[in-house]
């Protein structure tokens, strides 16, 4: 499952600088009342360098707001099973036509550390404390998540939200949690948003071999306006 990631702004800047710089996340910080700041630590409902297809279907990068909204959800749906991202009417349009990346450095899960969980009856699981995770994969500086995107009207301004779509878990993050989000290779971006892309195709070649280790404290990089 994804429900925090880490955006370390040296490996990332020229995702950032570009989606910072747009007139559009002016107006989404205004519509949404959020900073235009995409570094550091990224929860739902913060903004997000996301790469997603222009007006030539080419890969470009956009400001968008984390999580979709629901008339029958009281917060904001940051993730989709992708088991059923085709069939689901929140997921279903976006899954065959508006399919975007979200660069990341790492992302965040939280659990029981292996070495301890099968220690405890399962009903006991869910009342001890879990520590938190880094996880990204084996060699890689950038982690891209495999995400989807819509637009929705705030206050009068076509915002583009975002929801990462997720699977079941591969060892060693299975040993902590059963889902985690689907991660691509970079050979596979162009095609992923493309909206004649086959995303059902694209997934099996997803990323598998995943390194992890528990997180230490991060530190939240300064907004351009408080550095000298």
């Amino acid at each position: 499952m994804c429900t925090w990631f880490y955006a370390d702004y040296k490996p990332l800047s020229n995702f950032i600088d570009k989606a910072q710089k747009l007139p559009l996340a002016d107006k989404i910080g205004n519509a949404m009342s959020k900073p235009k700041f995409m570094a550091g630590n990224i929860r739902p409902t913060d903004m997000a360098a996301v790469l997603a297809p222009d007006k030539r279907c080419k890969i470009a990068v956009f400001p968008m707001i984390w999580g979709f909204t629901h008339e029958a959800a009281s917060r904001p749906i940051i993730n989709c099973r992708i088991e059923s991202a085709d069939i689901k009417p929140l997921w279903k349009d976006s899954w065959f036509r508006r399919r975007c990346v979200i660069p990341a450095s790492w992302y965040y899960e939280w659990g029981v550390p292996p070495s301890e969980g099968d220690l405890y009856h399962r009903n006991e699981y869910y009342k001890i404390k879990k520590e938190k995770y880094v996880i990204q994969p084996e060699g890689a500086e950038i982690t891209y998540l495999a995400g989807l995107y819509r637009f929705e009207e705030h206050r009068g301004v076509q915002v583009p939200m975002f929801a990462v779509i997720t699977r079941e878990s591969v060892e060693p993050v299975s040993s902590i949690h059963d889902r985690m989000p689907l991660i691509l290779g970079k050979g596979s971006l162009s095609e992923w948003i493309h909206p004649n892309g086959d995303p059902d195709k694209i997934a099996k070649t997803a990323l598998t071999k995943m390194v992890m280790e528990k997180a230490r404290d991060y530190p939240e990089p300064e907004p351009d306006f408080m550095q000298i």
